[in-house]
This record gives C-alpha cells, sequence and structure tokens, in this order.
C-alpha cells in the first residue's frame, strides 16, 4: 500500500464572515498577550499563558511544532474590527494515519460566546477534510469543563470516552480529558449543521 502524501501545511489563512484566522508569527506575541490577560481564559487549560513571558513560550512551541510539520497555529482576529482576539491550532497531525487534533483554543472574553468560536471550528474542520485530506479530528477536554463539552456536542462531535489521569497541569490537579472526534464520512452533515448554525443570529455555547 503506497505511502499517503503528507499534507500541505504551507501558511494560509482561513476567512469566515466573523472570524478570520491567520498564521500565526512571532510577530502576534503582544496582540496576543493583550488578549489573553484575562486569568479566566485559562481557568481549563493545563498550564497558565496569561503574561506576555508565558505567551511568548506559547506561540514559541506552536511555531515549533509548525516547523516540525505537526501543526497549523493561528491567530483569531475578529473580522469585523481586525483585532486579535485569540489562538488555535490544528496539531497532533499525523499524515500516515490522516488525522489531527483541533485544540489549543482560546478566545478573549470579549469574543466569547459569540459567532468566532463556531466559525472557527467550521473553518478548521473543512480545511482538514476539504484541503488537507484528513479522516479524523479529534477535540479533547478536561472532564469538569462542561461548557466546551456542551459546545463540542452542539457542533456534532462525537463524545468518546474519558481518558482517566491523562494530565497533570500547572497548579497540580490530576486532569481527566474527555475525548471527541469528527470523522471524514460524519462531515457533510456536520458541515450542513454548522452552516445552519452559523446563517443565523445566536449567541454561542462557548
Amino acid at each position: 500500500m503506497a505511502a499517503a502524501a503528507p499534507p500541505d501545511l504551507s501558511p494560509r489563512t482561513l476567512t469566515g464572515r466573523h472570524v478570520r484566522l491567520e498564521p500565526l508569527r512571532d510577530a502576534h506575541v503582544e496582540a496576543l498577550a493583550a488578549a489573553g490577560a484575562a486569568p479566566s481564559i485559562w481557568t481549563w487549560f493545563p498550564q497558565d499563558f496569561g503574561t506576555p513571558a508565558a505567551m511568548r513560550r506559547f506561540v514559541a512551541q506552536a511555531l515549533a511544532w509548525q516547523q516540525a510539520g505537526t501543526a497549523q497555529a493561528f491567530v483569531q482576529v475578529d473580522a469585523a474590527s481586525g483585532a486579535v482576539v485569540g489562538s488555535t491550532r490544528l496539531a497532533q497531525i499525523d499524515a500516515a494515519h490522516r488525522r489531527a487534533e483541533i485544540g489549543w483554543t482560546w478566545l478573549t472574553p470579549s469574543a466569547q460566546r459569540s459567532a468566532i468560536n463556531t466559525e472557527a471550528k467550521y473553518l478548521l474542520l473543512r480545511h482538514a477534510f476539504e484541503t488537507l485530506g484528513l479522516m479524523r479530528v479529534e477535540f479533547k477536554t478536561d472532564s469538569l469543563n462542561e461548557k466546551s463539552r456542551r459546545a463540542l456536542k452542539r457542533i456534532g462531535a462525537t463524545e468518546e470516552g474519558v481518558f482517566r489521569r491523562h494530565m497533570l497541569t500547572e497548579s497540580g490537579r490530576v486532569r481527566d480529558s474527555v475525548w471527541f472526534s469528527v470523522v471524514d464520512v460524519e462531515w457533510p452533515a456536520v458541515r450542513a449543521h454548522l452552516e445552519q448554525l452559523l446563517a443565523r443570529p445566536y449567541r454561542d455555547a462557548a
């Protein structure tokens, strides 16, 4: 069986009506640090990236993974204002098995509970399945993060199970993580569902 062609991970911008996902660069550190200053953003992250120094580490990690060919990292830009409002990542890219994870996602409080989060997921999933040719996209979240779990179910992801004692957080708490996924055969229905959500005014669940 021939090996799968490696996906094209060259930098690209994914554009929607509410959000624009632009390739992450070192030059974004200052804007991301300002957007990520609220402590509430990092409640469910294994690490707190709420200081400029921590945000530099966050960006450096993302760019290192990108250089290694295992990630595409983005800043989330509010399409209406042009302001940087957060970051997200397509990571853990496994070309041999055509899978990846959407994660490392956060938004500044003023952009939360808006269409930005839903549309960003839509753009990343469309890119993963229709451009990169993946067959599986995963999501992980803290088992205690009920808001995130509801939001992932709302976009059409399937909850697969709990990885117990999966991660040791910066605070010392041991985190159980919940796995969700969307697979390629589900994508047409998930895409239609997301397009319906985005076609009407609503308050986002995440």
